[in-house]
């Protein structure tokens, strides 16, 4: 971090760079890597929890000695990768996951995750502190399981997200002292997309998180998890970033902060999908011609005083997420338009 700000000291001074998003995990989100791909792991399984190297073991160990209990060991009837909750002791129903020993073993595991995003964040704000940015942490949209009682996948992963848990908030009020950004990722997919046997509901969890988020005081942004160049796609990241609408009295209550857009392609480019591409940044920008770039950012101060980790799982309390519009009032379209999109494209191809 110390070089990349060496590096590009000078699009720092001239306001190019204005977010910094600090790798915390795999694919930089603040997550264990408990669904690897290199290891034949496929969707929608659980993942396995990452835990079982020595230093961990030992870790966990001198906690449960702590606790009074020197016996209690790490899970071993928590599944393989590609298992579904049902198929394991731990995630099935009446399973572990709800003795005094396996919540116990989650929150140990799921404070571990948060400790470190913590730590590299308190180090990322040192080397960048003067800058003229903000920074970022992003967490994965585990959606999958989600409707699941156990939520398995999210577990693993480190988010100790239950119906009368929240895992993610926490996670928000850690980010609040380093005046730090939440990216999520998902922000594209719809329920209705999503395969039944997965259990999955990327809306609500989107909800959650974002919810969370703003009762934390924290800006929040996001990004598309797979490339979409669809009206759907787009009409349900425009619905996410203002839930309740374009605001006729000044700014929405609710508003991200920001999105990353997955990804610059050929298909992009295509004569139609760069079509709507443009008319959804049209619409991000509220059908304003113009949008000033946000370059009157303050100079990076220095990480608030470390929160005592009881004070942060306060915040696992569960709070009623912000109730969402049905539809974005900044669509981009649907089936109609895309009727009439088709028939243009007929018409261009004839005449040439």
């Amino acid at each position: 971090m110390k070089s990349f700000r060496e590096n590009m000291s000078d699009f720092f001074e001239a306001g190019t760079i204005m977010d910094i998003e600090v790798g915390l995990g795999p694919a930089g989100e603040l997550r264990y890597p408990s669904y690897p791909e290199t290891q034949g792991w496929e969707f929608p399984g659980i993942g396995e929890f990452q835990c079982y190297d020595k230093y961990l073991k030992q870790d966990f160990k001198e906690a449960a000695t702590m606790a009074g209990h020197p016996e209690w060991e790490l899970p071993h009837d928590a599944g393989m990768y590609n298992d579904t909750p049902e198929m394991t002791g731990f995630f099935a129903a009446n399973g572990t996951y709800l003795t005094e020993k396996g919540k116990f073993f989650l929150k140990w595991y799921s404070n571990k995750l948060i400790e470190h995003g913590d730590q590299i964040l308190d180090e990322a704000n040192k080397v960048f502190q003067g800058c003229r940015i903000r920074l970022a942490a992003k967490v994965s949209g585990i959606h999958w399981w989600y409707m699941d009682d156990s939520h398995a996948c999210e577990l693993t992963s480190g988010f100790y997200n239950l119906k009368d848990r929240d895992g993610y908030r926490p996670i928000a009020r850690m980010l609040s002292r380093h005046c730090g950004t939440l990216n999520f990722t998902c922000l594209e997919m719809r329920n209705s997309e999503q395969s039944a046997d997965a259990k999955s509901a990327p809306e609500q969890l989107v909800q959650q998180v974002l919810s969370g988020g703003w009762a934390e005081n924290i800006d929040v942004g996001g990004e598309n998890a797979l490339s979409r160049y669809d009206r759907p796609g787009y009409n349900q990241i425009l619905l996410n970033v203002r839930p309740y609408g374009v605001s006729k009295n000044g700014p929405p209550k609710y508003k991200m902060a920001g999105v990353t857009y997955l990804r610059l392609s050929d298909e992009l480019l295509e004569p139609k999908n760069f079509r709507i591409f443009k008319e959804f940044v049209k619409k991000m920008h509220a059908d304003q011609d113009y949008c000033r770039e946000i370059t009157d950012l303050a100079p990076l101060q220095r990480s608030k005083p470390k929160i005592p980790i009881d004070e942060l799982l306060e915040a696992t309390k569960p709070i009623k997420p912000v109730e969402w519009d049905k539809e974005t009032d900044m669509s981009v379209g649907g089936p109609l338009v895309d009727y009439l999109d088709d028939l243009f494209d007929k018409l261009l191809s004839f005449l040439n």
